[in-house]
């Protein structure tokens, strides 16, 4: 699948990954907005393909309690009106059968979350829309069982499916990054590398998930000396305060220095 076959994408010949990137959830107009504006400013400057991300709601949710969403029409509007605004491609996640042909009205890209990447009546819904559809790796899987999930887009009749790869749960509390798994993966589709996720420390005894931001970069460098297509990173300008994943998220304002700094690596890769 050829990058440039996303509407509104940019800078697609600067041999650069390219980026999906924004809060976790969408939690109101001018937050995306903002965090959008400052995100494109940075890729723009440094010729990344970028894509912004959010939820429109989330539905995989420690307590009953937490944050879920301000309303799928809403949140899905929202990303439109990012996508209008900025002329960028957008990317939301999606839970149910009937949430992909509704998604897909609104963004660019449909992503399958990792605990539902088996679900073969979900990704065939979204396969059908015709959009590219995001796999992510389940936590329990193995970089080779991917393939049949990317096998099940292509049996649907489009070509145009990814794999993220979000960490391998090791233990109750923490997930792995196997970098062996990329060239693998890259093998049936391209390869994404969820930065922030793969630092995620689930199943805490308060029911919040925590996380490792100050892995970030490390992982991140990683992944692109191994030669990942894509990054996947949750970007906020108030962690501590956001609804969703805040624990694991980098702060807004870092991330202008972290992909300076990963364009130069890639660069050196590219010349290798």
């Amino acid at each position: 699948m050829q990058l440039s076959s996303i509407p509104k994408i940019k800078h697609t010949n600067s041999n650069n990954f390219f980026l999906l990137a924004g809060p976790c959830a969408i939690e109101g107009e001018d937050m995306a907005l903002r965090i959008a504006e400052k995100v494109l400013k940075i890729t723009d400057a440094l010729e990344i393909p970028y894509i912004f991300k959010g939820s429109f709601k989330k539905a995989n949710r420690s307590r009953i309690d937490s944050f879920t969403g301000i309303g799928d029409e809403n949140a899905l509007k929202i990303l439109r009106k990012v996508s209008e605004t900025f002329d960028i491609p957008t990317v939301t996640d999606i839970h149910e059968v009937s949430d992909a042909a509704k998604a897909a009205e609104y963004v660019d890209v449909l992503q399958i979350p990792a605990f539902l990447v088996r679900q073969t009546d979900l990704v065939v819904a979204a396969a059908e829309t015709g959009k590219v559809v995001n796999l992510k790796k389940g936590q329990f899987m193995s970089p080779e069982s991917m393939q049949h999930a990317v096998k099940k887009v292509h049996d649907s009749g489009n070509q145009n499916a990814w794999i993220t790869d979000r960490g391998t749960m090791f233990g109750y509390q923490d997930m792995i990054v196997d970098f062996r798994g990329i060239p693998t993966m890259r093998q049936y589709a391209p390869t994404i590398l969820d930065v922030t996720h793969s630092l995620q420390q689930p199943n805490q005894s308060s029911g919040v998930t925590g996380g490792r931001p100050d892995m970030i970069e490390t992982i991140a460098r990683a992944g692109i000396v191994n030669n990942v297509d894509g990054l996947f990173i949750e970007t906020h300008f108030d962690p501590s305060n956001a609804k969703s994943d805040g624990a694991n998220m980098l702060h807004l304002d870092h991330l202008e220095r972290l992909l300076t700094n990963l364009v130069k690596i890639r660069k050196t890769v590219n010349q290798l």
